[in-house]
């Protein structure tokens, strides 16, 4: 259905006649005519009564009437919902819980006027796919591989990595820890993928400190390996330091930082440099770079993303 058509019809009811209405939508009344006139011809329907006193509604006109408020209200919102600064900034966090869903919390505490959409995707992979095509603005990931020319990736925060363990562990009373002291240590993620990105950042920590990391057995989650290592003597894991995690009181986990180097996972903002939205913008300037903090290690593919 031809929207300019409804709106000339809304026009011509309101004003009451097609001169009023010509003038109210800056077009000629003939235009007003032809509009109406294939309109009518489109809905099988007579809409207007032409008097001495101007137009007027026939029945079929009135029954009309609400439904084409409806129909350009349903256009508005259309157009709308995909207005740069109208519609919601589509913002991919790895987890929840982990460091990137902080950052954006942080933003929106700044700037709650701008709405935001949330989503979690399983992998950098997906997330550049999703910001290649559109359906997302941005993604919080760390980037592992070269990027389409099309997509571009800023480092935005190094989140230092700690050591959990349970009370009883060997490690458990320590303040601090140097990365290469936990070779020979048993360091348990179950939630490592082969191939994410999460995966090649631990497998290269791993190797530049000598250390094991065991995936073995299905990943049920956080609160399960929590508990795992909560009775552990022996099992540790690692988490980023502004992940949040909750675990009941008698655990007695402890989170202790790695130093001398501090290990550090590199998240970057990724999007399209065309994306107009300028929510994204506002995002991109809260967010900074990370400082140049000497005594951190990350893998050599996270220095220029």
């Amino acid at each position: 259905m031809d929207l300019a058509a409804v709106r000339t019809f809304l026009a011509v009811a309101d004003c009451g006649r097609f001169q009023d209405a010509a003038a109210e939508l800056s077009i000629s009344q003939q235009a007003v005519s032809k509009r109406v006139a294939a309109l009518e011809r489109g809905l099988d329907a007579r809409l207007f009564t032409r008097t001495a006193r101007g137009a007027l509604l026939t029945i079929d006109g009135q029954a009309f009437l609400p439904h084409a408020r409806e129909l350009i209200r349903a256009a508005e919102r259309a157009a709308a919902s995909v207005r740069p600064g109208r519609r919601a900034l589509r913002v991919d966090v790895i987890g929840r819980r982990l460091a990137p869903a902080d950052l954006l919390r942080g933003f929106h505490r700044t700037r709650p006027d701008l709405d935001l959409d949330v989503v979690t995707l399983f992998d950098a992979d997906a997330a550049v796919d999703a910001v290649r095509a559109g359906t997302i603005d941005a993604s919080f990931r760390a980037v592992a591989r070269r990027l389409p020319d099309d997509v571009a990736a800023e480092r935005v925060h190094d989140e230092p990595i700690q050591l959990v363990t349970g009370p009883d562990h060997a490690l458990a009373a320590a303040r601090s820890i140097r990365p290469d002291a936990l070779a020979g240590h048993r360091i348990w993620m179950p939630g490592l993928v082969p191939g994410t990105e999460w995966a090649a950042y631990y497998d290269d920590l791993a190797t530049a400190f000598g250390l094991t990391i065991e995936v073995t057995g299905p990943d049920f989650g956080t609160e399960p390996l929590l508990d795992t290592i909560a009775d552990s003597r022996t099992l540790a894991t690692f988490v980023g330091e502004r992940t949040r995690l909750v675990w009941p009181a008698d655990h007695g986990l402890r989170r202790i930082p790695l130093r001398d180097p501090t290990p550090v996972y590199p998240h970057a903002l990724i999007r399209r440099p065309d994306n107009p939205h300028p929510a994204l913008a506002a995002l991109r300037a809260h967010l900074g770079a990370p400082p140049d903090v000497p005594g951190t290690w990350t893998p050599t593919w996270a220095k220029n993303p």
